[in-house]
Order: structure tokens, then sequence, then C-alpha cells
């Protein structure tokens, strides 16, 4: 089996259906598997030693995902844009917005506490140039602001978005660990004054934490974009 690129420690209790979504989304995402390629549910099941069950359920999330097209015994690879990745983005600003505004009329104590634990978790990964764990860190301090409303439906959505986000985050970290390592603690401020924001719940300073936070976008295309160079050259991060 190849070398895989999804962190196997995020995959302790995943089915083998899971386990094959999540690498074979990686592999799309990164570009090492490319648009327009074929894939061949006979072969996929024999590179990742799995029967062909596991490998049409992976297949059928990713074609959910728009990342594939289904087609008979297989699928036609259709990989993901910059123009896709900036629209997540757009998703997750509204998501955000929204919840920002829901935030303002809870009491924020707790999740003001949760919200820097999560946060020192991140520089003790940035100290130990762990881009895994920075990004399991920075995608789950996002969904506890999420989810700390309680939405049903805002959480769906989040949900949906969240496994091509995420695998798009972590090549996009792993580069710039690579390249950009000095650029984290202005990462960190930018956290920092999320956490403020909703401490003070105050609407300017959230504004601009959100700005600072996502107008960032085109510097994560153009990481994910160096991590595709990265891969390419032979540089694979497990």
């Amino acid at each position: 089996m190849k070398e895989l690129l999804y962190p196997t420690k995020w995959l302790s209790k995943a089915s083998a259906g899971d386990r094959v979504t999540c690498e074979l989304r990686m592999q799309i995402i990164s570009g090492l598997i490319e648009s327009g390629a074929i894939l061949s549910e006979n072969k996929l099941a024999a590179d990742y030693n799995v029967s062909r069950s596991p490998i049409r359920e992976a297949l059928k999330t990713l074609a959910s995902e728009n990342l594939i097209r289904l087609e008979r015994m297989g699928a036609i690879v259709l990989g993901l844009s910059n123009k896709e990745i900036e629209e997540i983005y757009d998703v997750r600003l509204l998501i955000e917005t929204f919840v920002f505004e829901r935030v303002v009329k809870l009491d924020t104590k707790e999740l003001v506490k949760e919200l820097s634990k999560i946060l020192e978790m991140m520089k003790i990964a940035i100290k130990y140039h762990d881009a895994d764990e920075f990004s399991y860190q920075d995608v789950l301090f996002h969904e506890t602001i999420i989810r700390s409303i309680n939405h049903s439906y805002i959480t769906m959505i989040w949900n949906n978005a969240k496994p091509v986000m995420e695998s798009f985050i972590l090549l996009a970290m792993r580069a710039r660990f690579e390249e950009k390592y000095n650029d984290f603690p202005r990462i960190v401020d930018n956290h920092q004054l999320y956490i403020d924001a909703i401490d003070a719940k105050n609407r300017d300073l959230m504004i601009l934490s959100l700005h600072q936070n996502f107008d960032d976008v085109q510097g994560k295309v153009e990481d994910l974009w160096r991590s595709q160079l990265i891969l390419n050259k032979g540089v694979v991060q497990e």
C-alpha cells in the first residue's frame, strides 16, 4: 500500500470505508491524483487492501463532495479548483458571521476558556513543528465556536464542508510549516483576536477578527499550491 497522506492517528476508530475516503480525498486535493484520472474499483481495492464495498462507500462520499464523478465500476476525478477553495471559505465566513451574532447573546465565559486552551495547544504544535497537530487544533478552534450556539442546521452545513476543508487546511499548513514557519505568530495573534472579540462581545472587534482570519484565504490557496510542489518532490509527511 502506498504511503499515506492523511494522518493515521486521526483514523484510530474509523471504518475501512472512512479510511479510504480520507486518504483518497487527500490524494485528490493534493493533486497526486490529477483531475481527469480514472479510478477503478478493482485497482483501488487492491491498492488499499480492502474489498470493493469500502471502495464504493468512499467513492459515493467523494462524489457527494463533487471531487469525483461516478461511472460504471469507478469514477473520474474532478478535483478542487482554487475558486472552489475560496467558495468553501465563503461558506465558513457566512457561518462564522452568523455564529458571532448569536454568541453575543450567550454567556461566553466557558467558551473563552475552551478556546484559550485550544490556542495553547496550537502554540505547542508550533513549538514542536507539528503541522498535523496544529491543523487539528485549528479546525477544532473554529468548530468549537460554531457548535457553541447549538444550531442544528448550521452544524449540518459545517459537517458537510468540514472534510474537504480539513484536508486542504492540513496540506496548506504542512507547506506553511516547511516554507513560512515565521508566519505563525501572526496566525496565533489572529486567533487571539477571535477570543478577545468573543470575550468582549464587541461586534467591531469581531468584524476585525473575521477579516484578519479570512482575508488570508489567498495565502492558504498559495500554500496548497506549494504543498503540491513539495509532494511532487517526494516530501510526503505521514
